[in-house]
């Protein structure tokens, strides 16, 4: 018998990736200080991609210890420029600084998903897209966040792939979804291993 299903997100781009999957879910963030449990591991040389799933299980534990005998998914996704750790821009200016340090060079979008169940973590996966933007004039920079306006502060790199986003790049490694934040394939497959849903 299914158990029933939480997002631990409060990104509408995982919640509609779900939905769309026809999944049925409800949703409850968690209100953990992501910055807080960050900073140490960064300090500490932990590799962006074992920072993503860390992450991820903290907003799943957390959101599970209210949810007993339910499926938690926690996700989260981080965006490393060689050895940096960058994060979603406050501001527009901050997103033009951002584009301007990604422009002509290839970033990694590190997205984890995992499965939590009465506060402990079954199940995990990561996965990594390469991304490589186009050599970018300062002034198209502009042109495209006045384009995009606030949207373009609620991801990390500060475009969205599925609108003008796209217009930024030169080349991408890996799967849509992964870029958007949410593993889906690998995450049904588990779900379906389970029972949780139709397979």
């Amino acid at each position: 018998m299914a158990k029933g299903i939480v997002l631990a997100s409060s990104s509408v781009h995982r919640r509609e990736l779900l939905k769309n999957a026809g999944i049925d879910f409800t949703v409850e963030a968690s209100d953990l200080d992501e910055r807080a449990i960050e900073a140490p591991l960064l300090e500490s040389g932990v590799s962006p991609e074992d920072i993503a799933g860390i992450l991820a299980e903290a907003k799943a534990t957390d959101v599970s210890t209210r949810h007993q005998g339910t499926i938690v998914i926690g996700a989260d996704q981080t965006l490393s420029l060689g050895d940096e750790v960058l994060h979603k821009p406050a501001t527009m200016e901050d997103a033009r600084r951002t584009l301007l340090k990604l422009s002509g060079r290839t970033h990694h979008l590190n997205s984890a998903v995992v499965l939590v169940e009465d506060g402990a973590v079954t199940w995990r996966h990561v996965a990594t897209a390469a991304i490589t933007l186009r050599d970018l004039d300062p002034g198209f920079i502009g042109r495209y966040l006045a384009h995009a306006g606030q949207k373009a502060l609620t991801s990390v790199g500060a475009y969205q792939i599925e609108k003008e986003g796209i217009q930024l790049m030169d080349s991408i490694e890996g799967d849509f979804f992964t870029i958007i934040g949410l593993p889906l394939l690998p995450l049904l497959k588990e779900l379906r291993r389970r029972g949780e849903i139709d397979g």
